[in-house]
C-alpha cells in the first residue's frame, strides 16, 4: 500500500531531528549541551503536581466536558481579566491536549482547499506545515533583523488578498524572541476584523508571562473577533502534561468541539486539574523561572557576542537567541550538525523556521547556567579549531 502524499509530502521537524541525534550521541556516553530545544528544564511548580495528584486521588479520571471542564475555562478566562483587562467567556473557551492540536483544530474549521492565512518569516517551524496538512495555504511575510524582526503593516497589506482567512502573529516570538508593539497589535486587529468583512487574527500567545524587556499584549484587547492560542508548556514547566487551549470567535465553538469530540474526546483530565492550579497558584514560581531565564538570556547573548556571533536584535521574550551564523557558514543546516557531532553542543538550523531563518542559529537557554558556560567553552574550542579567526 501507498503512504498518501499528505503523510509523503509532510517536512519533518529539523529541531526534533536535531534532538533525536543528540539523544542518539548521549546513548553512546557523550555528553551533550541541549541549547536546540524550546523546554523549560525545571521541574513543574509542586503546587501544580500536587493539585494533579489530589484529582486522581479524587477520581477526576474520566472523560470530561469535550470543551474541558469548567473550573479551568472560568480560570482561563479570570486570568485574561486579570492580566489583560478583558472579557472572556468561558464558553468561547476549547481546552486541548497541547497548543498543537488547537492549531490543527483552528485551521479545520478555518480554512477551505486554497484559502491563505498570512504568517511571518521566520517563524515557529510547524505553522506553514499545519496549514498544508489542512489544503491551505501559507503566505509568508518577511520580518526582518534590521526592523526589529517586526511586521511591517504595508506589507501586511500587500501579501491580503480574497482567499486570505488569517493572519498569524506570535509575540514572544519563537525563534527570534521578539515582542510586537501594542500599535502593531491594533493596526493589525483593524486590517483583520473577522469574518465576513475580513481576515481573522490568529494569535499564538504561548510565550506569554516570559517577557523580560516591557510587557506582552493580547490580540483580545484590541478585538473580540479572534483566534488565541495558549497553553501551559512553556511558562509553566509543564511540556509533558499535554494541556493547551483556544479562544475561538462563537460562530467557531461548535464546529471546533465537534471535531474535538470526534478526533481527541478531551483533554487529559488530571492535566486539566493541574491547569486550574497553574493558573490560580503558580504565578510566584512563574516569576520565578522568569528571572532566572532573564539572567540566562543576559550571559548567552554576552558569551555568544563574546564568540563572534552577531546578534542584530536582542530578544525581549520566550527563551531563544536567533543569531547569523552566515560568518562561518551560510548553510545553517549543516552547520548545526557539525556543531553537534564535533563539540557535542546542541543548537537548531534557523532553516527549521522558514526561508527568513537561513543563514541563522537559534539558542536556547533552557538549561542551566552551568551548562551554558559549558556550551560555549565548547564552542570556543570549536571556533578556534575549525574556523580560526571568527573570535576575535
Amino acid at each position: 500500500m501507498s503512504v498518501s502524499n499528505r503523510a509523503n509530502q509532510i517536512p519533518s521537524f529539523i529541531v526534533m531531528d536535531v534532538l533525536e541525534r543528540a539523544q542518539e550521541l548521549s546513548a553512546s556516553g557523550r555528553e551533550i549541551i541541549h541549547l536546540e530545544i524550546g523546554e523549560p528544564d525545571f521541574d513543574t511548580p509542586k503546587v501544580i503536581s500536587d493539585a494533579a495528584v489530589k484529582a486522581m486521588a479524587d477520581g477526576h479520571t474520566h472523560y470530561t466536558h469535550s470543551l474541558g471542564i469548567m473550573d479551568l475555562r472560568e480560570a482561563v478566562a479570570a486570568h485574561y481579566a486579570d492580566h489583560y483587562g478583558v472579557e472572556v467567556d468561558p464558553a468561547r473557551v476549547l481546552v486541548t491536549a497541547g497548543t498543537s492540536t488547537a492549531m490543527l483544530l483552528l485551521f479545520s474549521a478555518l480554512l477551505e482547499r486554497g484559502q491563505e492565512v498570512i504568517i511571518p518569516d521566520p517563524h515557529y517551524a510547524c505553522y506553514d506545515n499545519f496549514i498544508h496538512f489542512v489544503g491551505g495555504m501559507p503566505v509568508r511575510v518577511p520580518v526582518r533583523a534590521e526592523e526589529g524582526f517586526q511586521f511591517r503593516l504595508p506589507e501586511i497589506r500587500a501579501a491580503m488578498g480574497p482567499e486570505t482567512r488569517g493572519i498569524f502573529i506570535n509575540s514572544p516570538s519563537n525563534p527570534t524572541g521578539q515582542v510586537m508593539n501594542a500599535e502593531v497589535l491594533e493596526a493589525i486587529a483593524e486590517m483583520a476584523p473577522g469574518s465576513p468583512d475580513g481576515p481573522y487574527v490568529i494569535s499564538d500567545e504561548i510565550y506569554h508571562g516570559l517577557v523580560y524587556e516591557g510587557h506582552e499584549h493580547s490580540i483580545l484587547e484590541y478585538t473580540d473577533n479572534a483566534f488565541v492560542l495558549d497553553g501551559f508548556s512553556k511558562r509553566y514547566a509543564m511540556c509533558g502534561w499535554r494541556l493547551g487551549y483556544l479562544i475561538a470567535p462563537p460562530d467557531y465553538v461548535r464546529p471546533l468541539q465537534k471535531m474535538h469530540q470526534n478526533f481527541a474526546i478531551c483533554a487529559p483530565s488530571v492535566s486539566q486539574w493541574a491547569g486550574v492550579a497553574a493558573l490560580r497558584h503558580a504565578w510566584p514560581e512563574v516569576e520565578r523561572m522568569r528571572s532566572v531565564y532573564d539572567a540566562r538570556r543576559r550571559r548567552l547573548i554576552d558569551g555568544l557576542r563574546d564568540l563572534g556571533f552577531q546578534i542584530p536584535v536582542e530578544p525581549r521574550g520566550a527563551f531563544y537567541i536567533f543569531t547569523s551564523c552566515a560568518h562561518l557558514d551560510p548553510d545553517d543546516y549543516k552547520l548545526a550538525f557539525d556543531i553537534l557531532e564535533k563539540s557535542g553542543v546542541a543548537v537548531a538550523p534557523g532553516r527549521d523556521f522558514g526561508p527568513g531563518g537561513h543563514g541563522f542559529l537559534r539558542f536556547s537557554y533552557c538549561n542551566s547556567m552551568e551548562n551554558i558556560d559549558k556550551g560555549l567553552v565548547r564552542l570556543k574550542d570549536y571556533l578556534a579549531r575549525y574556523y580560526p579567526g571568527a573570535v576575535q
